[in-house]
């Protein structure tokens, strides 16, 4: 048990430095979780989809994905479509009165929309394949056959605290967000956010 901690902080450690950044998916389960609408499932889905591609990673899709580089050309463009799309949504929301009240009778994304969101945002990311499954499944790997599963757990365990802190943490900006203006500011700072990395998936081969 003393040799796996180590491992195991080092798989939770790099986990989380990986998945805690400004990003598209992080924007959205903010959004959802201020607006505490279908919390969990947005929260279970990533963190699922995380720990799915950990596990590719640590078997060795890896090295299949880097050996087939247009697979990863298709999802940069499908990803940088999404996330323009997406970003121009937003920003149609921070200039439009009236769409952002934090009260039932304001608007609401379906259970279905929600879902359909964030596995896009999720799954045609190319930094998730990039980053989870070619870099930390190389890092995983290098400790060995024993102890790279151990270091995919700790991987697992940091997407699963941030995203339940980032999406159940945030109706605690409740108050905050009750004012029409704090919400504009919200969708302008994801609509920047996804504009900007989805130009930069087309610009940045």
């Amino acid at each position: 048990m003393t040799l796996a901690f180590p491992v195991l902080a080092a798989g939770f450690g790099l986990g989380l430095s990986l998945i805690v950044a400004i990003g598209a998916q992080n924007a959205f389960v903010l959004r959802q979780g201020i607006r505490r609408e279908h919390v969990l499932p947005i929260v279970l889905i990533c963190a699922l989809s995380d720990a799915v591609l950990i596990l590719l990673g640590i078997s060795g899709i890896g090295f299949v994905i880097e050996r087939f580089p247009v697979a990863l050309t298709v999802i940069r463009f499908a990803g940088a479509a999404f996330l323009i799309g997406y970003g121009l949504l937003a920003a149609r929301r921070a200039f439009t009165a009236g769409s952002l009240e934090v009260t039932p009778g304001g608007e609401r994304l379906s259970l279905r929309t929600a879902i359909l969101t964030v596995l896009a945002l999720t799954w045609l990311n190319p930094h998730v394949y990039l980053d989870t499954v070619l870099l930390l499944g190389s890092i995983a790997n290098s400790h060995g056959d024993d102890r790279r599963w151990l270091f995919g757990v700790g991987a697992v365990l940091a997407s699963v605290v941030w995203f339940a802190v980032l999406g159940f943490g945030a109706r605690l900006l409740g108050p905050l967000f009750s004012k029409r203006v704090s919400w504009r500011i919200l969708d302008a700072a994801i609509a920047v956010t996804m504009l900007a990395l989805g130009i930069r998936l087309l610009l940045v081969p």
